[in-house]
């Protein structure tokens, strides 16, 4: 039996110091079971304990805790797991009792010494006990600088996308409020921000997914909102103006769902790399007419037909739907425009647009639809 004891205890301790590495050392999105589960507990907990307030605002003000309790959680498991593993092998390559042998693996482990002896052939595994502790703590600890600089980058472009486009962000609200604000100028850069905050969040959210679970400070914003958000105004930009809209909005597609799919693959989401242009989509033809009429008549120009111009916005878009759709659903993200069901009952928000305070004489009239 002791002998098994030691098999399990060097098991066990393979098992922790490979979660360890695969989630806050190796850069690479590789997939992490612990942080997986662990999100998917706590989540549950957290939305069941908001459920009988029936809002968004309760269901967003519990799943702020998510994230600090998903780190905690990691940190909690990977100690208690050393401490069962370095049980195991003292029981099992001594004489000891269970209960002297947890008490100096927990000596050991967090360097307190209380439980030191004169056992030569113990040595070695104290001192890997001893070793081990501060070693994750202090790993941790510097996982946090990290998650929170790509949280600081990602935060930042989402608030200055709220006086573009709205709060909850919208797509075709984008492209409505550059053109009655005359700044459709502004766009092409708006793009290559987004293009290179896509790069970055698909590499950081990837590489560490519990940046999923770090809600944006203010209850209607959301990084996947915004970006979804940006893809659709760059898709419906080239869909319906081809000759004039920037090559930027291309780029922008193309870098929004390769982030999509780097994190989708991290989470092991099941997607189409390489989708027809005709596979249906959810979004439905009479939502993009209302969408269309609505930035039209806030004059945004057309070169291609309505009717035509829906097989090209369809193409773009089923590049990137069923992904942002299901981040969205999983990050329990605010119910915007466009962005598909959540897992807790809400209805959708739309896009708070400002007063116009403008004198009425200088207003420009809205073309005709």
């Amino acid at each position: 039996m002791r002998l098994i004891h030691t098999l399990l205890g060097v098991l066990l301790l393979l098992l922790v110091v490979g979660s360890i590495l695969r989630t806050l050392v190796v850069p690479r999105g590789l997939y992490s079971a612990l942080v997986h589960r662990l999100w998917g507990v706590l989540r549950t907990v957290l939305r069941l304990w908001a459920t009988p307030f029936g809002s968004y605002r309760a269901q967003d003000r519990a799943l702020t805790w998510l994230a600090p309790l998903v780190l905690l959680g990691m940190l909690g498991v990977w100690l208690s797991g050393m401490l069962l593993a370095y049980t195991l092998l003292l029981h099992g390559t001594s004489e000891l009792s269970w209960s002297v042998s947890i008490r100096e693996a927990g000596s050991s482990l967090f360097t307190l010494g209380y439980a030191s002896g004169e056992r030569l052939q113990l040595s070695a595994i104290d001192f890997m006990a001893a070793a081990s502790g501060p070693l994750v703590i202090a790993l941790q600890i510097a996982y946090l600088p990290t998650l929170y600089a790509a949280y600081q980058r990602r935060e930042t472009e989402v608030t200055l996308l709220q006086s573009r486009a709205g709060e909850p962000a919208w797509g075709p609200e984008l492209l409505a409020r550059q053109s009655l604000v005359d700044t459709e100028t502004a766009l092409p850069q708006l793009y290559r921000d987004w293009e290179r905050l896509a790069a970055d969040i698909g590499e950081s959210h990837s590489n560490y997914p519990v940046l999923l679970s770090f809600r944006s400070p203010q209850p209607n914003r959301s990084w996947v909102v915004g970006l979804t958000a940006v893809m659709d105004a760059a898709a419906l930009h080239l869909a319906l103006c081809p000759r004039s809209a920037p090559p930027e909005a291309r780029l922008v597609i193309r870098a929004g769902f390769t982030a999509m799919r780097d994190i989708g693959r991290s989470l092991r989401v099941d997607f189409d790399a390489d989708p027809d242009p005709e596979t249906p989509i959810r979004l439905t033809y009479g939502e993009y007419l209302g969408a269309v009429a609505m930035i039209t008549a806030a004059g945004f120009p057309r070169e291609r037909p309505v009717e035509d111009a829906w097989r090209h916005f369809h193409g773009w878009r089923v590049n990137y739907e069923a992904l942002a759709y299901e981040l969205a659903r999983r990050s329990d993200s605010v119910p915007a425009l466009w962005t598909g069901p959540r897992d807790f009952r809400a209805p959708v928000i739309p896009p708070a647009r400002p007063t116009d305070r403008r004198p009425e004489n200088s207003r420009p009239s809205p073309p005709p639809l």
